[in-house]
């Protein structure tokens, strides 16, 4: 009984997911995937905290999955110039780090990457979808220069 309560919980679960994917502008879009890959890092650390291996490392590879083939594959590095390449060079670094945090059971670098994800969320938030102001840019710029040792500089 309890397997089917879940499952049910579940479903609906994911036709809310689904039903806020469907009827979210880009902008929304953009901030669910920065929410679920913080969600997949912290079920991560609690799955490397419980010595879980194959749990931590479905969860650290769904974070992955969702910085690389969600926020990286959304930027228009063309169109975006220098921040885009600078926000592609950031989302490569978070990828490499939660590879190294799920071979070394490094909690630590699942913190790093959650932070990194939050501020990046808050930059994204703070710009709203329409900033007819043209700071959209300045804004997010600001935000990824906080990160300089992620994106290869000291």
């Amino acid at each position: 009984m309890y397997a089917s309560r879940h499952s049910a919980v579940n479903a609906y679960a994911q036709v809310g997911i689904e039903t806020d994917v469907a009827s979210a502008n880009p902008h929304k879009l953009i901030l669910m995937l920065f929410e679920g890959a913080r969600l997949s890092i912290t079920t991560a650390k609690l799955h490397m905290q419980r010595n879980e291996v194959s749990a931590k490392g479905e969860a650290i590879s769904k974070a992955i999955s969702i910085i690389d083939q969600g926020l990286k594959a959304s930027l228009d590095v063309n169109a975006g110039g220098k921040l885009a390449g600078k926000l592609y060079a950031l989302y490569e670094y978070m990828c490499h780090r939660l590879l190294i945090a799920n071979l070394n059971n490094q909690p630590e670098i699942l913190d790093e990457v959650s932070n990194l994800l939050r501020e990046l969320n808050d930059a994204w938030t703070s710009i709203g979808q329409d900033a007819p102001d043209g700071t959209t840019n300045m804004r997010v710029t600001a935000s990824v220069a906080r990160f300089p040792s992620a994106l290869g500089r000291s």
